[in-house]
C-alpha cells in the first residue's frame, strides 16, 4: 500500500491493462484488501452475485496449462457469446480495430505476422506473467445482463482497489471462451456461469507493451445531455 493516499481522480485516471507482471506473488493482507474493498460494489437488490476465485501457485499453473491444452485442441466453451462481427460497421468496430493494430504495434508485430499475432493472443491463457487470476462466475438470472452488469461494476472497483494499492489487474475477455476446462479445474458447479478473468499482480516496468495505452473517446461522443446546461463547455 502507498505510504499516502492518493486521489480517487488519480487511481480512476492512470488505471491500465497490464499485459507484463513480475512474477512474484501479492501479499495475502493485499488481496484480501482488494477484495474486501470490491465487495463494496452496488449490485441490483443487493443479491451481490458475483463468486470469485483466486488462483495462484501451482494452481495457477495447472490452470494455465489446462487452458493451452484446451485452446490447441479447439476446445472452446463460452458461456456468453463474443463475436466481433456483432460490433458492425460502425464506430464499434472502428475502436477494437484501433486497439488492436496500437497492441500489436507497441509488440512490434506487424499485422502480417500471424504467428506474432498468435503467441500474443496466448499470453491471455499464460495470464500475461502475472501470479494471480481472479475468474468472475455468476448465476444467470433471466437473460443475465443485469446479473453481468453487477459483475461488471465488482470487476471495476476491484481493478480500482488494485490500483490504489501500486498493483495492476486487465480483465480477460478470453479466459471466458474456455469455461468448462476453468469449472473442471477449480470444482465449479455448472450452473455457475464465467463471465471473464482478471490476471493481476505487479507490473513489469520493463514488460511487453510498456508504452502501450489507449485513450478514450470525447465526452461529445458518449454523453447526451438534456437540460444539463454547461457541463461539455470545453470538454475533450
Amino acid at each position: 500500500m502507498p505510504d499516502s493516499p492518493r486521489a480517487f481522480t488519480d487511481i480512476v485516471r492512470s488505471r491500465r491493462s497490464v499485459r507484463g507482471f513480475v512474477p512474484d506473488p501479492v501479499p495475502a493482507a493485499d488481496i484480501r484488501a482488494v477484495l474486501e474493498d470490491a465487495q463494496k460494489a452496488p449490485s441490483n437488490c443487493n443479491t451481490q452475485p458475483w463468486q470469485v476465485h483466486i488462483v495462484s501457485g501451482a494452481q495457477r499453473d495447472a490452470l494455465s496449462a489446462a487452458l493451452l491444452d484446451a485452446d490447441r485442441d479447439g476446445r472452446f466453451s463460452s458461456d456468453f457469446s463474443f463475436d466481433y462481427a456483432d460490433f458492425g460497421e460502425g464506430v464499434y468496430l472502428q475502436r477494437a480495430r484501433e486497439q488492436g493494430a496500437a497492441y500489436y504495434q507497441s509488440l512490434g508485430v506487424e499485422r502480417s505476422d500471424a504467428p506474432g499475432r498468435r503467441a500474443a493472443a496466448l499470453r491471455n491463457l499464460e495470464f500475461f506473467g502475472a501470479p494471480h487470476v481472479a475468474l468472475l462466475f455468476m448465476p444467470q438470472f433471466g437473460d443475465g445482463v443485469r446479473v453481468a452488469g453487477d459483475v461488471g461494476m465488482y470487476a471495476q472497483t476491484f481493478l480500482l482497489a488494485l490500483e490504489a494499492r501500486g498493483l495492476a489487474g486487465i480483465p480477460q475477455t478470453m479466459l471466458g471462451s474456455y469455461a468448462d476446462v476453468v469449472r473442471e479445474s477449480l470444482d465449479v458447479k455448472p450452473r455457475m456461469k464465467l463471465l471473464f478473468g482478471m490476471s493481476f499482480g505487479r507490473a513489469d516496468p520493463e514488460g511487453p507493451a510498456k508504452e502501450y495505452r489507449m485513450g478514450r473517446v470525447p465526452l461529445a461522443e458518449s454523453v447526451v445531455l438534456h437540460d444539463t446546461p454547461g457541463v461539455l463547455d470545453g470538454a475533450h
